[in-house]
Protein backbone atom coordinates (compact mmCIF):
# COMPACT_ATOMS: atom_id res chain seq x y z
CA UNK A 1 0.00 0.00 0.00
CA UNK A 2 1.43 3.38 -0.86
CA UNK A 3 1.08 5.45 2.06
CA UNK A 4 -0.24 8.52 0.01
CA UNK A 5 -2.54 8.28 -1.39
CA UNK A 6 -3.45 9.02 -5.04
CA UNK A 7 -6.38 11.39 -5.76
CA UNK A 8 -8.15 12.87 -8.45
CA UNK A 9 -8.90 16.65 -8.61
CA UNK A 10 -11.60 17.08 -5.93
CA UNK A 11 -14.15 17.33 -5.03
CA UNK A 12 -14.18 13.95 -3.33
CA UNK A 13 -14.78 12.57 -0.50
CA UNK A 14 -12.68 11.41 2.85
CA UNK A 15 -13.83 9.17 5.99
CA UNK A 16 -11.68 10.21 8.72
CA UNK A 17 -11.73 7.00 11.31
CA UNK A 18 -10.08 8.13 14.73
CA UNK A 19 -9.16 4.72 16.35
CA UNK A 20 -8.17 3.58 20.37
CA UNK A 21 -7.49 0.05 20.66
CA UNK A 22 -8.33 -2.22 23.91
CA UNK A 23 -5.86 -3.84 25.92
CA UNK A 24 -7.12 -7.20 24.82
CA UNK A 25 -4.86 -9.60 23.00
CA UNK A 26 -6.25 -8.04 19.57
CA UNK A 27 -6.44 -11.39 17.82
CA UNK A 28 -7.25 -11.54 13.86
CA UNK A 29 -6.90 -7.97 14.08
CA UNK A 30 -4.37 -7.42 11.59
CA UNK A 31 -5.90 -10.41 9.52
CA UNK A 32 -9.18 -8.49 9.23
CA UNK A 33 -7.88 -4.72 8.81
CA UNK A 34 -6.06 -6.24 5.60
CA UNK A 35 -9.30 -7.77 4.27
CA UNK A 36 -11.21 -4.75 4.72
CA UNK A 37 -8.52 -3.08 2.88
CA UNK A 38 -8.23 -5.44 0.19
CA UNK A 39 -12.33 -5.11 -0.01
CA UNK A 40 -12.49 -1.45 -0.08
CA UNK A 41 -10.35 -1.27 -2.95
CA UNK A 42 -12.54 -2.99 -4.92
CA UNK A 43 -15.82 -1.24 -3.92
CA UNK A 44 -17.53 1.20 -6.71
CA UNK A 45 -15.96 5.02 -5.82
CA UNK A 46 -13.10 3.88 -3.98
CA UNK A 47 -10.15 6.22 -4.43
CA UNK A 48 -7.51 5.16 -2.31
CA UNK A 49 -6.91 4.90 1.95
CA UNK A 50 -3.74 6.15 4.50
CA UNK A 51 -3.31 4.59 7.83
CA UNK A 52 -1.24 4.68 10.52
CA UNK A 53 -0.57 3.70 14.52
CA UNK A 54 1.17 5.36 16.86
CA UNK A 55 2.78 3.57 19.93
CA UNK A 56 0.16 5.23 22.36
CA UNK A 57 -2.35 3.10 20.17
CA UNK A 58 -4.32 5.89 18.42
CA UNK A 59 -4.95 4.88 14.86
CA UNK A 60 -6.00 7.50 12.14
CA UNK A 61 -7.29 5.79 9.16
CA UNK A 62 -8.47 8.05 5.90
CA UNK A 63 -10.30 6.21 2.92
CA UNK A 64 -11.29 8.38 0.57
CA UNK A 65 -14.37 8.27 -2.23
CA UNK A 66 -16.13 9.99 -5.12
CA UNK A 67 -19.44 10.43 -3.75
CA UNK A 68 -21.93 10.11 -0.18
CA UNK A 69 -23.05 7.22 -1.74
CA UNK A 70 -20.22 4.81 -2.35
CA UNK A 71 -19.48 5.56 1.30
CA UNK A 72 -23.11 4.65 2.22
CA UNK A 73 -22.70 1.56 -0.07
CA UNK A 74 -18.92 0.94 1.67
CA UNK A 75 -20.83 1.14 5.20
CA UNK A 76 -23.44 -1.49 4.68
CA UNK A 77 -21.00 -4.08 2.73
CA UNK A 78 -22.03 -7.19 4.97
CA UNK A 79 -18.14 -8.17 5.17
CA UNK A 80 -17.58 -4.88 6.68
CA UNK A 81 -20.60 -4.81 8.69
CA UNK A 82 -18.91 -8.00 10.47
CA UNK A 83 -15.44 -5.64 10.78
CA UNK A 84 -17.68 -3.05 12.61
CA UNK A 85 -19.04 -5.55 14.75
CA UNK A 86 -15.86 -6.89 16.30
CA UNK A 87 -14.43 -3.78 16.15
CA UNK A 88 -17.07 -2.66 18.53
CA UNK A 89 -16.74 -5.64 20.74
CA UNK A 90 -13.52 -6.49 21.05
CA UNK A 91 -10.94 -4.63 19.39
CA UNK A 92 -11.66 -0.72 20.17
CA UNK A 93 -11.68 1.16 22.94
CA UNK A 94 -12.96 4.18 21.45
CA UNK A 95 -13.60 5.28 17.66
CA UNK A 96 -14.39 8.55 16.19
CA UNK A 97 -15.79 8.64 12.58
CA UNK A 98 -15.90 11.94 10.34
CA UNK A 99 -16.96 12.38 7.10
CA UNK A 100 -15.65 15.09 4.64
CA UNK A 101 -15.70 16.89 1.51
CA UNK A 102 -12.81 17.83 0.09
CA UNK A 103 -12.65 20.79 -2.00
CA UNK A 104 -9.07 21.57 -2.20
CA UNK A 105 -6.10 19.74 -2.13
CA UNK A 106 -2.05 20.85 -3.21
CA UNK A 107 1.29 19.01 -1.95
CA UNK A 108 4.52 18.38 -2.77
CA UNK A 109 6.14 15.36 -4.33
CA UNK A 110 10.44 15.00 -4.59
CA UNK A 111 11.75 12.55 -6.96
CA UNK A 112 15.02 10.52 -5.70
Amino acid sequence: MNPIASTPEPPYYAVIFTSRRTDSDNVGYGEMADKMFALASQQPGFLGVESVRGPDGIGITVSYWESLEAIKNWKRNEEHLVAQGKGKSVWYQQYQIRICKVEREYGLERSG
